[in-house]
């Protein structure tokens, strides 16, 4: 990416919700699986920040708020808090955040995971940018993520080249 306008070299996030894992009840999984996939499309150039948070509408907000407008993240990616239940407010606090939505981002990720798993239709993940900041939502299965992150980095690309003026 270090030959278009894209800021070089990329500031990244991956940002796990929940609940549980913020509390140490169990390891965080599906963020060090974002990481992995971001390296080996991006590679170790790029600045990774991590956050941990549990799912909270407004506390995903201001994480969101800060990654875009402080840290001036390229993209951000969050796991976790996509589904159906009560604490599940991620595509909400993203909507929050997001100056244009972009949901065919969701869209492509159900369509890959449904294939596999009929149940992925519940999911609710979208995707958005905010300035020059793309923020995609994944599901909070790790396996999920190496089926559903892959296939959108040529958006992923593509978008944060045109968020950039390329």
């Amino acid at each position: 990416m270090g030959n278009n306008s894209v800021t070089t070299p990329l500031r990244l996030a991956r940002v796990t919700l929940s609940d549980r894992a913020s509390a140490g009840v169990y390891a965080d999984l599906s963020g060090p699986e974002i990481e992995r996939v971001l390296r080996a499309c991006f590679g170790a150039e790029p600045t990774i920040l991590v956050r941990l948070i549990p799912d909270d509408r407004d506390g995903i907000g201001a994480t969101l708020r800060t990654l875009c407008d402080d840290d001036h993240c390229d993209l951000i990616v969050t796991t976790g808090g996509t589904g159906p239940a009560p604490r599940d407010v991620t595509p909400e606090a993203t909507r929050d955040v997001i100056e244009r939505e972009l949901p065919g981002f969701g869209e492509a990720m159900r369509a890959v995971s449904f294939a596999k798993v009929p149940t992925a239709i519940l999911s609710r993940a979208t995707a958005g940018t905010r300035g020059r900041t793309l923020i995609v939502n994944l599901p909070g299965n790790p396996r999920a993520i190496g089926e559903c992150l892959p296939p959108l980095l040529p958006a992923i690309r593509e978008c944060l080249k045109h968020l950039h003026g390329g």
